[in-house]
């Protein structure tokens, strides 16, 4: 097998081009977007730099390091030099990176619009590649009691067991609750599905004394409001 040529090597390169010296030497805001992921990757393949490699997986993603955030262990995989660890140690570093964010949002105690609901929900499901449904639970002062993923679906849609969202509000003396869901395609506007769904849990919802306050569906760049709308 031919021995991969010295020009592809990182070790090959100046010192202040390789990304680990890079890093040391000049900091970490010094480093592109694909020298910091080659450090994750630590190698390429034998006609590639980790460098070369981690430039054409962020091409292939249009350079949009948020579509890079939700790729998979399979999809990173399928790139020759990305094998089953690699690949799971870029997940694990995009995943602390997501939890960092989450960390540094400003969650409202308190609903007082639809912004509040999209600030409160898009870090935990706004830039998913499935769907999932989750219910915020409000006491009489629309103060946040809890909230609860409901059901977890694929691409286009998941199942809602309408008992147990109930169920949850009693048992938690909620007096209001509001409806929300994730659109991994990126289309805000509400199926019919989702507006036969709404009618079903706001009419279930009147014979508890339960109120349906809103049902927002959540985007990674923007949301849609039932309540804004007037379809409550």
């Amino acid at each position: 097998m031919d021995k991969p040529s010295k020009s592809l090597t990182i070790k090959s390169w100046s010192m202040d081009d390789r990304p680990r010296e890079k890093l040391m030497k000049f900091g970490k805001r010094s480093l592109s977007n694909a020298e910091l992921v080659a450090i994750l990757i630590g190698s390429g393949n034998r006609n590639e730099t980790a460098v070369d490699l981690s430039k054409r997986i962020l091409s292939s993603l249009e350079n949009d390091l948020s579509a890079f955030g939700r790729v998979s262990v399979p999809e990173l995989m399928k790139f020759k030099g990305i094998g089953e660890a690699k690949a799971i140690s870029i997940i694990t570093a995009l995943e602390l990176g997501r939890r960092q964010l989450v960390s540094k949002e400003v969650v409202p105690v308190s609903i007082t619009g639809s912004r509040d609901v999209f600030v409160l929900m898009k870090p935990m499901i706004g830039d998913l590649n499935h769907e999932e449904f989750w219910v915020v639970f409000l006491n009489n002062s629309n103060k946040i009691i809890a909230k609860t993923q409901l059901s977890k679906g694929g691409l286009t849609g998941t199942l809602v067991d309408t008992r147990l969202l109930f169920k949850q509000a009693i048992g938690l003396l909620a007096t209001g609750i509001i409806l929300c869901h994730n659109h991994p395609s990126g289309k805000e506007s509400p199926s019919e599905s989702d507006k036969i769904l709404t009618r079903k849990i706001t009419e279930g919802g009147l014979t508890l004394d339960i109120k349906v306050l809103d049902h927002v569906i959540i985007t990674e760049k923007t949301y849609f409001s039932f309540a804004d709308e007037g379809l409550l």
